[in-house]
């Protein structure tokens, strides 16, 4: 198979996810700062660390355990609503492109297998 062939396509799309999450979770820190009053040492530290945690994990993707990892940080996200009302939303959307990105690069990558079997089986 050829390099491109071999490219995790779930690898891909979660990674994707991560990043442009991490983002977000980078701009909850000023959020919490300025409108729901979170000490700014605190408001660092949850929303940079989350915003490194996501682009950490987006980058260990090639070991299983990181999706299992990334999936709790899901939760992390959508609880952030607790402290940003509007990261229920924004969590919760992210945590459907997740589990969306997951699923859809599961079932392609299945699907590749399942045509390069039937191809080596007819060579």
């Amino acid at each position: 198979m050829s390099e491109a062939a071999t490219r995790s396509p779930r690898r891909g799309m979660c990674a994707a996810v991560l990043s442009l999450e991490a983002i977000v979770l980078g701009l909850t820190t000023p959020v919490m700062v300025q409108i729901s009053g979170v000490d700014t040492g605190v408001a660092l530290a949850i929303g940079l660390g989350l915003a490194a945690a996501a682009l950490v994990l987006a980058g260990m993707l090639r070991s299983e355990w990181a999706y299992g990892a990334a999936s709790v940080l899901q939760l992390f996200a959508v609880a952030l609503g607790l402290v940003v009302p509007l990261m229920f939303l924004l969590g919760g959307i992210f945590a459907l492109l997740w589990g969306t990105a997951y699923f859809l690069g599961r079932k392609i990558e299945r699907e590749r297998a399942e045509a390069w079997a039937a191809h080596e089986a007819q060579s």
